[in-house]
C-alpha cells in the first residue's frame, strides 16, 4: 500500500504540478518536521505554488486545525501560497479517493 503522501504526489504530478516532499523525518526519533509546521507536499506551476498537507481521510479535520494553529500561516498565505489538504480513502469499489480542503 502506498502513502497518502505517495498518492498525493502522484496526483498532483497528473495535474500538471512539479512536486516534491518537503518534510523532515528525524533519524533519531518516529517523527517528522513539516516544512513551516504544516507543509507535507510543495508543488509548482506556472504563476501558481500550493502547500498541502496530506494524511488519512479521517484525519482531515485535525490537519485543518493544525494548519489553522501554525505559526507560520500568515507568512505562506501572504506570500500568495494556495494551501490544501489531502485526506486519502477507499471507496465502496476498494478505489483511493482523495479529498480535498482549501485552506488558503
Amino acid at each position: 500500500m502506498s502513502s497518502p503522501t505517495q498518492r498525493s504526489l502522484k496526483k498532483l504530478r497528473a495535474e500538471g504540478w512539479t512536486a516534491e516532499v518537503v518534510e523532515r523525518r528525524n533519524p533519531r526519533l518516529p517523527i517528522t518536521h513539516d516544512l513551516f509546521g504544516f507543509i507535507d507536499i510543495l508543488a509548482i506551476r506556472e504563476g501558481e505554488t500550493l502547500a498541502v498537507q496530506t494524511t488519512s481521510g479521517s484525519n482531515v479535520s485535525s490537519r485543518v486545525r493544525k494548519i489553522a494553529d501554525a505559526e507560520h500561516l500568515a507568512a505562506v498565505r501572504s506570500a500568495g501560497w494556495c494551501i490544501h489538504v489531502h485526506g486519502w480513502r477507499k471507496n465502496a469499489r476498494g478505489r483511493w479517493e482523495c479529498r480535498v480542503v482549501d485552506c488558503s
